[in-house]
């Protein structure tokens, strides 16, 4: 599928940051990304999107908590096929509108995805995926005692509720997602990194956890054979000294470069790391390319004016 991109939404696509995340807020800021889609589909790209569920999942969670006494609560992989559904509802419905208005009206579907994790990963013995609020130190300390969670400072924005993020190794709904592609629907899956699944005796089973949504739209977009892979999140290009009087934008690199810069400690998990790791993956797969910015400079970043373009050798042979 030589003319497809993986869209990976983060949560500032769906969720705005700094507001209560009103659904009507969360549709403002949702048609806001989907305009910049509509272009992709005018351009005659086919596209895929995924999605993050991190603040969502994490609000599922607490108002889990907060009745609890009264309505059982869901184990976590319920709480992300909750969101998956939820959130994709939003999406399609949104980006069905938007396509109806500029006249190409297509067929938009979420898929309720499933991802097989292995059961004996390491990350569940070593909680780092953060959901939910941000907290301040005294009401993390609290939640920690009452709850039992492992909450964590999350890049001095605050404290987080952090969960397992398993590995994802195979996309158990894949063969239908080929199929509504082929038939020509847009595909939303892996909503959230999928919801995380053990494979025992041939048969499914869920497990407490959270996979990254970017390593799952990297598997899935290796499974599709892409051409490329658009990571949108909360800035507008990968920089080098982030935060720092010395930061500078990579407006295109190589995965030699990145992975160089990777292990000088340049890209710290819970931030650009994950994405800067599915990034390399999808690339050094045969991708063409991975591009990652925010939502307002999708379409730029996608004609090389924004954003950063990550290849496997750059044009002139580096």
């Amino acid at each position: 599928m030589k003319n497809l991109d993986i869209i990976a939404l983060g949560g500032n696509a769906i969720l705005p940051a700094g507001k209560p995340g009103t659904i009507g807020e969360q549709v403002a800021i949702t048609r806001t990304a989907m305009m910049e889609i509509e272009g992709l589909v005018a351009a005659k790209r086919q596209v895929v999107l995924t999605h993050g569920n991190g603040p969502i999942v994490g609000n599922i969670v607490m108002r889990n908590e907060a009745i609890k006494e009264d309505i059982p609560p869901m184990p976590l992989d319920v709480c992300g096929a909750d969101s998956q559904g939820g959130i994709g509802y939003m999406i399609q419905q949104t980006l069905a509108n938007v396509l109806h208005e500029k006249g190409r009206a297509k067929e938009v579907v979420s898929v309720v995805t499933q991802v097989v994790v292995d059961a004996d990963d390491p990350a569940f013995e070593n909680p780092v995926k953060p959901i939910g609020p941000f907290y301040s130190a005294e009401d993390a300390k609290k939640l920690a005692q009452m709850a039992g969670w492992n909450v964590v400072e999350d890049s001095n924005r605050g404290y987080r509720r952090v969960v397992p993020s398993p590995y994802p190794i195979e996309i158990v709904e894949i063969n239908a997602v080929k199929r509504l592609i082929e038939a020509g629907v847009i595909v939303i899956t892996v909503g959230g990194g999928g919801i995380p699944v053990v494979k025992r005796n041939g048969l499914y089973e869920g497990i407490e956890g959270v996979i990254d949504k970017d390593h799952a739209s990297s598997l899935l977009g290796r499974e599709l054979g892409a051409e490329r892979l658009i990571i949108v999140t909360s800035v507008d290009a990968v920089y080098v000294d982030f935060g720092k009087p010395t930061a500078r934008p990579l407006p295109e690199t190589t995965v030699s470069e990145l992975r160089s810069l990777f292990e000088q400690g340049q890209f710290p998990p819970g931030s650009m790391g994950s994405k800067i790791q599915a990034a390399i993956d999808f690339v050094e797969s045969g991708g063409s390319s991975a591009i990652i910015t925010d939502p307002g400079n999708l379409l730029e970043a996608v004609a090389g004016q924004k954003g950063t373009t990550i290849r496997k050798h750059l044009a002139n042979g580096d």
